[in-house]
């Protein structure tokens, strides 16, 4: 399993260890809302929480910040805790949820009152906006602020009696309405919500904010650090605020850079907008950034470990293009993935010095990486399908396929030539005639003679059909997260993402594969076995390119 390797982050940590400032094991969280999917920044989170955890011989949690009923789901825990495991890590007996402690973030918000930090505000939320100010101008405090502790302790309790409409009070802290930091012009620490929660259910009718509830359930669990994203460095004083005012455990908050990736957007909000919308068709679409669609697209958690180790810990927000994660899925598949046959547009062959009646099975290597993969025997009869593209009847110059009068290899079989061209009433070519020198079985010449070309084939006769998939980038812009003004970001998706290929051709021996089975087509490319594959069709979804022919293109632009 990857390390983290050493950073900012480490070093704050081992400069703990060594003052001894918690006097405990190093004690991390992932600490993911349930209101959506995990997607491929949630990775790099779990990747540094865990594995710092391991790296320091320590903890880690997995918590559920479930502080907001209208918008979390069980589907969204189940699916967070699939995608845990997959990436293969284990909480082991630490599951635990934000509503695990609702009584007791209840009882500490009452403290905040008895100590004359905390306030029962009758606002609304359009009044509260126009008290809290702007940049240049400091906040106003709100009518309610000098409420006595008795009177607000008496609100809060009705408050959570259900006594109120929702919306209609809130409990903020007292803190400072002329901070330069917003989070600190006296925040919502409770509102009146009623909603059934996924685990308490109609229990409560008021809910902690997620800044209160987050650095409590922290402490509550004895976390010594708080590794969070850049997003939440402006909330850090608040966090230490809510600790020392209740003199409770204090751990301590560290930010890093969250992962931007090109060509996709990380916004649960804008991902959930997709799928809404259906501008995706779930969740699990292999378009999307999401660890259940990446896995459905053939991503491996080992490929994802190792992009997160590869692009590091930083405190500055940046780009990392694409092609840093698609390399990394194929450095992993290089090594592992079988190797196989397939064409994606075919066009038929027929050997005519070939006897109609013969087949013969030829000997082919499943992954010359890795020579205990072994090999497999692959039908060889008259009649094949290669790729249209693999032909050209006038070729043009550095086109060494095949082509009239032209000999060329077939991949583990003969050396073909072809001698005649068949085309239909429109002209297009629908057939090749062609021989074959039966001197050159395994695919070399006897007499040491070279071609040029060497062409994958499926034999026809035994061929499976299948339906290939092509997934290109969601977006067509390299940052889709900037917009412009009035922009919408749906504008910016890419109307090629998705090509369907019919009618394909695949080898024999994947007949027996298992959906999220994943597989090199000789020549094409990574492609895994759809969810969506039957009997008598399977559906092949490309993974990633051998190459990055997506970085070729930006060059030739």
């Amino acid at each position: 399993m990857e390390r983290p390797k050493e950073n900012f982050i480490t070093e704050i940590i081992e400069k703990d260890l060594e003052q001894n400032i918690f006097s405990c094991k190093v004690h991390t969280r992932f600490p993911p809302e349930p209101n959506g999917y995990l997607h491929i920044g949630h990775a790099k989170s779990i990747c540094l929480n865990f594995g710092l955890a391991r790296t320091y011989d320590g903890l880690c949690n997995l918590r559920f910040d479930d502080t907001n009923p209208s918008k979390e789901e069980v589907e969204y825990v189940d699916s967070i805790k699939q995608d845990v495991r997959w990436l293969g890590f284990d909480w082991e007996d630490r599951e635990f949820y934000a509503s695990d402690y609702f009584e007791q973030l209840y009882q500490y918000a009452l403290e905040l009152i008895r100590r004359g930090k905390a306030y029962v505000c009758d606002l609304s939320p359009e009044e509260m906006r126009q008290f809290r100010g702007t940049l240049t101008e400091p906040g106003r405090e709100s009518p309610f602020r000098e409420r006595s502790v008795e009177e607000n302790l008496d609100l809060f309790i009705r408050m959570r009696a259900g006594e109120f409409p929702d919306g209609s009070r809130t409990l903020r802290a007292k803190i400072d309405m002329a901070s330069a930091n917003f989070n600190m012009r006296d925040p919502v620490v409770y509102r009146i919500l009623r909603a059934t929660h996924h685990r308490t259910g109609d229990t409560w009718c008021i809910y902690p904010m997620y800044d209160f509830a987050h650095g409590l359930s922290d402490s509550i669990e004895g976390i010594t650090h708080s590794v969070c994203t850049l997003e939440f460095e402006n909330h850090r004083s608040l966090y230490d605020w809510f600790l020392k005012e209740l003199e409770v455990f204090h751990p301590r908050q560290i930010e890093f850079a969250r992962l931007n990736l090109s060509y996709t957007v990380m916004s649960k909000r804008k991902l959930l907008q997709l799928v809404q919308e259906k501008l995706v068709s779930g969740w699990e679409d292999p378009r999307m950034p999401t660890l259940s669609g990446l896995r459905r697209r053939g991503y491996t958690p080992e490929a994802i470990r190792a992009f997160c180790a590869r692009i590091g810990v930083a405190k500055f927000n940046s780009l990392i293009d694409i092609s840093v994660l698609e390399n990394s899925l194929r450095e992993d598949l290089n090594k592992r993935a079988p190797r196989r046959m397939a064409v994606l547009r075919p066009l038929k062959v027929v050997i005519e010095n070939y006897p109609e009646d013969r087949e013969e099975y030829l000997n082919a290597v499943n992954n010359p990486e890795d020579p205990d993969l072994g090999t497999r025997q692959v039908p060889f009869s008259r009649e094949l399908y290669i790729e249209q593209d693999d032909f050209m009847e006038e070729p043009v110059k550095k086109f060494f396929r095949l082509a009239p009068g032209r000999e060329v290899r077939l991949r583990y079989a003969y050396f073909i030539t072809c001698r005649e061209v068949i085309k239909n009433a429109a002209g297009e070519v629908v057939e090749l005639r062609c021989v074959h020198d039966p001197e050159t079985r395994g695919g070399d010449a006897l007499d040491g003679r070279k071609v040029k070309a060497t062409l994958h084939w499926v034999s026809a006769r035994h061929a499976l059909p299948a339906e290939i998939r092509i997934y290109d980038h969601l977006f067509t812009r390299e940052n889709p997260s900037e917009t412009e003004e009035g922009e919408d970001f749906t504008s910016l998706l890419n109307p090629d993402s998705l090509k369907v290929i019919e009618d394909c051709r695949v080898e024999p021996s994947l007949s027996g594969s298992k959906a999220g089975d994943i597989f090199q087509f000789e020549r094409q490319g990574y492609f895994c076995l759809d969810l969506e594959s039957v009997s008598d069709k399977l559906v092949f979804n490309r993974a990633v390119s051998l190459k990055d022919s997506w970085a070729k293109i930006k060059k030739n632009q």
